[in-house]
């Protein structure tokens, strides 16, 4: 099976460029596009950061990066930067709510309550005879 990743085009890089920090302190940054590219397609795919696709990097730089510039407010600028592309834009939205439910909440152990109506019971022949 092919994986489907995703990858910021040339003319999308070129509009975040502006918004990404520069001169920071420390070793050079692994290569921008593949790391953005990795967390857009860890948030699209809605997969945990441990599964992202070697092709992106490690997944602890993602995961790192997405986490410090979420705390830096950088994310807002960046996806503000590819949604104003024009005629060429894609809709994208984030959702980060996550819905649980309890494993009785299928039914759980003793399996489903629902009950057959009076009227549907009485129509049918006795299950066992007496």
């Amino acid at each position: 099976m092919r994986k489907r990743l995703f990858w910021l085009s040339d003319r999308q890089r070129v509009r975040i460029e502006p918004h990404l920090p520069t001169g920071l302190p420390g070793p050079a940054r692994d290569d921008d596009r593949r790391i953005i590219s990795g967390i857009i397609h860890v948030l699209q795919s809605g997969a945990r950061w441990r599964d992202c696709p070697s092709e992106y990097g490690p997944y602890t730089t993602i995961y790192n990066r997405f986490n410090r510039w979420a705390k830096r407010g950088r994310w807002r600028a960046i996806f503000e930067a590819l949604a104003k592309l024009g005629k060429d834009a894609v809709a994208l939205s984030l959702d980060s709510t996550s819905a649980k439910a309890h494993r009785c909440a299928s039914g759980g152990k003793g399996g489903s309550r629902t009950r057959q109506s009076a009227a549907r019971a009485a129509a049918e022949p006795p299950k066992s005879t007496r």
